[in-house]
């Protein structure tokens, strides 16, 4: 798809998920490596356990399909004028170095720009290129204790967790890929590129589940639990023993996951766990019962222990396929191990072999360009002699018009929303962001889930009140459409006629009970691109798994890895692959739009959430196929750096997070607090506030951050300076707090001005001024109930 563009990849493993992904999706990509080479080619696990710069799995895991390139940026001016050379004949830059490092050696932005007008150049970094913290020393860990959501990871009794592999900077390259793309697309029409400025804090601050808004919107800050959420004066419990091992549950309410705990009850009533009485609560209402007082508290205790009783007596392989003969919302907690050799990714042929490693394949599967696994790792300067000799190559881009428009990217584009909860909305919010026209569809008769998800605005649970679903939804029009009405076909065919991309996140085969699958829609608007979000895609032994992100990451491997040794799993935060692969069908769909431009065909995106997501556990998967090692729970353990953890400082639960990446780093912290050993560092912390303690670290040069949860966030000057918390007007509810775009484009920058709609808002505005029916049209719907 991006055959035609040429990345310079000068980025380290903070940044190189960007320059992979753009690999896979057909872009050339020179990585520009150091004489040592990069440092991820320094980064444990190794092949066969031998340390060599040719052997890092975490460098396989981010750099297949990528030529290697070695210059001296930083001793050599003859290597620094050879990078310019380069990039005057590139499409795009990607960086990760310090802000202001890249302009100290002639090589910024502003020094780049006039050799190429076209060049979009990419700038990955802890706190984005301005603000107040844009030159504080950061790691992985120190960025994830920065954005929120390490204050939901673990144990309440201990310190807060980093997840089993590093994910901060995943979560930004991945940002970044969406970034170039954006500025690709519209450098289509003006002819000129532009800097993209992405944050990783910001981009962290996503595997919050939004959480990160309940501070700002005046609702309750969520607490971690390890595999427990308090919801008011509820304990929910999302993580149970079984008989070999741990599974996921969804064991809530209402009228979205209600009905499922509604069959789990009469499955545990066949087995003789509960009697009638339990079995036919209204699960449903339940919620409310509990918050009314109608049920007390002990009542739901109880009905929980009969779980616990029931899944006490079961394997991980009976409940799951319990789970799928009965349309149940329970995964299994799946190890690496039993991830490699999962049935679902076998039957899909999930996993690429490339010079006989394992590696994990596609993040989506494309009907028109599908995505060819890219060749294995290069060696250092491998292709240095090659692309040196190279003649002068002109940038793939028009002429710059001679007053651009002062546009968005995705200005003009019209989008059809069918998504729902979390993972296809917010890629369906980027689009919104970067300036297309999206129309979200709701039931009015069956609430989204996302409606009923906290945090809420100063803890009301209403309609209108979910963070979630205002920050999920900012921006798009929503209207009310009952699709298993026969009468709707007629709307969703004028809806889709005047669509350039449909959305929709519902199960497999879904759309096509309706009528409403990829070669109807291609019937009525054949240069219609279709992507369909699911768990685990639309073909294999598990695709009819419906459920949330919770169960993927459960069944992906996040949740096995993530806890302490000593300790159940508590996994990630909430539906953790609901944060991290909708930046893989962003980019998809960003470049499979931007082949479209230049060729006219549509196609149809096969989006499995877990598949995308393993990408960012590729390091631990690696580890088992290459070296048949399990990654067990490490707590807040790093392989490569120490110290490495989270301490105990003055307050009430609060906590700091320290990593020192080398030996001066640990000098620094011995000068400081007299040692650097846990004990001694943990005695110095207690003895100061999380930001007084931080201040010191930083003034020392030591990467450190206090762990931040909503309420602090909510405070934090750099969030503040890069305006991420954006208060907007609310129709119902006066006003709400969403978060803002989490990259920042320097020519054409996204915007977000309203929070997403009230339940069918804009249903007569799409009908008669998108759609162009009169007001007899408009008003037959109304009374046929299609509206609704």
């Amino acid at each position: 798809m991006l055959s035609p563009y040429r990345v310079l990849d000068l980025t380290d493993d903070r940044g190189q998920l960007a320059g992979a992904m753009l690999a896979w999706l057909g872009a050339e990509v020179i990585a520009v490596e150091p004489p040592e080479g990069s440092p991820s080619r320094r980064r444990a696990p190794f092949a066969g356990g031998v340390a060599d710069p040719e052997r890092s799995l975490q460098h396989w895991s981010l750099n297949r399909g990528k030529r290697s390139v070695v210059l001296d940026l930083a001793g050599s001016a003859d290597d620094r004028a050879e990078l310019r050379r380069l990039a005057a004949g590139a499409d795009a830059l990607i960086e990760c170095g310090a802000p202001g490092a890249m302009a100290a050696l002639g090589l910024g932005y502003d020094d780049l720009a006039p050799l190429n007008p076209a060049l979009v150049y990419c700038s990955v970094s802890p706190f984005g290129q301005d603000g107040p913290k844009r030159s504080w020393k950061a790691t992985d860990l120190t960025v994830w204790a920065s954005a929120g959501p390490m204050s939901l990871c673990g144990d309440a009794d201990r310190a807060p967790l980093q997840t089993g592999v590093p994910q901060a900077f995943l979560h930004a390259a991945a940002e970044a890929a969406t970034g170039v793309l954006a500025a690709l697309i519209e450098r289509s029409t003006s002819g000129l590129g532009q800097h993209v400025d992405v944050s990783a804090q910001q981009c962290a601050a996503q595997a919050t589940q939004s959480g990160i808004l309940a501070a700002p919107n005046g609702a309750t800050v969520i607490q971690r639990g390890a595999g427990r959420i308090k919801v008011g004066p509820l304990e929910i419990q999302l993580l149970w023993p079984c008989l070999d091992g741990h599974v996921s549950i969804t064991y809530l309410f209402g009228t979205a996951i209600g009905p499922a705990t509604a069959r789990l009850m009469h499955w545990l009533h066949e087995e003789g766990i509960c009697d009638e009485a339990t079995r036919d609560k209204d699960w449903v209402a339940y919620g409310e019962l509990l918050f009314t007082g109608v049920e007390p508290l002990s009542e739901f205790e109880r009905a929980k222990a009969l779980v616990g009783d029931f899944c006490a007596t079961r394997t991980k392989a009976e409940l799951l396929q319990g789970a799928m003969d009965r349309r149940l919302l329970i995964a299994p907690v799946l190890m690496i191990d039993d991830v490699v050799h999962s049935p679902q990714f076998e039957a899909r042929s999930y996993w690429v072999e490339t010079d006989g490693v394992r590696y994990p394949g596609p993040f989506a599967r494309l009907s028109g360009t599908p995505l060819v696994p890219p060749a294995a790792p290069a060696r250092l300067g491998e292709h240095t002699a090659a692309v040196r000799a190279e003649p002068r190559r002109t940038p793939s881009a028009p002429a710059a018009a001679a007053a651009p428009p002062a546009r968005r990217p995705l200005e003009g584009l019209k989008v059809l929303d069918l998504m729902w909860v979390m993972a296809g909305p917010s890629t369906m919010r980027v689009l919104t962001d970067l300036g297309a026209t999206v129309v979200r569809v709701e039931s009015g008769t069956k609430v989204e889930t996302a409606r009923t998800l906290q945090p809420f605005v100063n803890d009301e649970n209403a309609l209108e009140t979910s963070s979630l679903f205002a920050n999920m939804n900012a921006g798009k029009y929503g209207i009310t459409l009952d699709l298993s009405n026969p009468a709707s076909r007629d709307v969703m065919f004028d809806l889709v006629r005047w669509a350039d991309v449909v959305g929709e996140s519902f199960s497999p085969k879904a759309m096509r009970a309706w009528g409403l699958g990829y070669e109807a829609l291609r019937e009525v608007n054949p240069s219609i691109i279709m992507l369909s979000s699911c768990l685990f895609g639309q073909s294999g032994p598990y695709s009819s798994f419906a459920g949330y992100g919770t169960m993927a990451a459960a069944m992906s491997g996040f949740f096995g890895i993530t806890g302490w040794p000593d300790r159940a799993p508590c996994g990630p935060f909430g539906a953790y692959t609901d944060y991290i692969s909708p930046r893989f069908s962003t980019a998809t769909l960003l470049a499979a739009l931007d082949h479209r431009s230049r060729t006219g065909e549509g196609q149809y995106i096969d989006f499995a959430q877990a598949e995308a997501a393993m990408h960012a556990l590729a390091p631990a998967l690696l580890d088992y196929t290459v070296n048949d090692h399990v990654w067990a729970r490490a707590g807040n353990d790093d392989r490569q750096h120490h110290p490495h953890g989270v301490y105990a400082s003055a307050g009430d639960d609060r906590w700091v997070a320290l990593a020192c990446t080398d030996d001066g780093e640990r000098a620094a912290l011995t000068g400081l607090v007299g040692g650097s050993d846990d004990a001694t560092i943990e005695r110095w912390t207690r003895a100061r506030s999380a930001d007084d303690a931080t201040a010191a670290l930083q003034a020392v040069g030591v990467p450190a951050h206090a762990v931040q949860n909503s309420g602090e966030a909510a405070v934090d000057p750099q969030l503040e300076h890069r305006r991420h918390f954006r208060r907007l007007p609310h129709p119902s509810i006066g006003e709400i707090t969403v978060e803002g775009p989490r990259f920042a484009l320097s020519r054409t920058p996204a915007s977000v001005t309203t929070p997403g709609p009230t339940m069918g808002q804009h249903t007569e505005l799409v009908l008669k001024e998108i759609l162009g029916y009169d007001e007899d049209r408009f008003v037959d719907l109304l009374v046929s109930g299609v509206l609704e």
